[in-house]
């Protein structure tokens, strides 16, 4: 009985402890943004919103963004299946560096794209004698949106291709079919929902990322300016409530963005 009481209280304390940790870190924040938008009325937090500067950095983002995403979905599809089906030298160390943008500063990452495609490397200087420049543009954002959310639909595709039964693929090439249309009528609907859900997480990732874009994008207002760094900017500026007001519109469409997410992989499990 004893140990009941003391199990009991232990597991309480526990589940206390995680529910505090998960409302200090994550609820705490979030409300203070939402106060923060309201704390000088709706009327400033409107104007916030509809600053057409904001509203064509918060755009931006979301196209280049969702470049990014698609980007990383076709390679990334690629790359996991042929991290799954294929053996080679090398083969692990490059399933490793697979997480190394989730390991590395993103400002580092930014300084690897700058000093990679700047206007005085290699890259820069044959994309300047062909009349268009990366760095500073919009191509250098998405790049380093790629950069950074590299490892999402790779780490989502793989586990359903472990789990995938190879039978069905057997019995596929026995009956007379061709590589192409096992995949897409037997494999690709197995990796489908971590296709959608790595996907998504890219996006939503890309929406947020600062550190490596920063370095990279030249920040030129209605042109190369992203959220995040207006939102930056905002801050510096000393206008709290406007940087807060916009990052409820990123983070209104994460919310939309993990929902789908949890809906997706739910519907797998289920």
């Amino acid at each position: 009985m004893n140990f009941m009481f003391r199990n009991r209280w232990w597991s309480f304390g526990f589940r206390s402890t995680i529910m505090l940790y998960f409302v200090v870190l994550i609820i705490v924040p979030i409300i203070g943004i939402y106060s923060q938008s309201f704390s000088l009325g709706w009327k400033p937090f409107y104007e916030s919103i509809s600053d057409p500067l904001a509203w064509k950095a918060v755009l931006l983002t979301v196209k280049l963004a969702l470049i990014a995403a698609l980007i990383n979905v076709v390679v990334g599809t690629m790359i996991s299946w042929t991290l799954n089906k294929y053996k080679f030298p090398g083969r692990r160390l490059l399933n490793s560096l697979v997480d190394l943008p989730f390991a590395l500063p993103t400002a580092v990452g930014g300084l690897m794209i700058l000093l990679l495609l700047g206007p005085n490397s290699t890259v820069g200087s044959i994309a300047n004698w062909f009349g268009f420049e990366i760095v500073f543009h919009e191509p250098a954002i998405v790049v380093a949106m790629v950069f950074v959310t590299f490892p999402f639909v790779i780490r989502a595709i793989q586990p359903l291709l472990e789990e995938m039964d190879k039978s069905e693929e057997e019995a596929a090439y026995t009956l007379g079919a061709t590589k192409a249309k096992t995949f897409f009528q037997i494999i690709f609907p197995s990796m489908l929902p971590g296709v959608l859900s790595g996907g998504m997480l890219a996006f939503s990732r890309a929406l947020a990322e600062f550190g490596a874009v920063v370095l990279v994008a030249g920040n030129i207002p209605g042109k190369t300016l992203i959220a995040s760094v207006y939102i930056y900017g905002e801050i510096e500026s000393d206008n709290p409530q406007g940087a807060a007001a916009v990052s409820i519109i990123l983070l209104t469409f994460s919310f939309v963005i993990l929902w789908i997410v949890s809906k997706v992989q739910a519907r797998r499990n289920g």
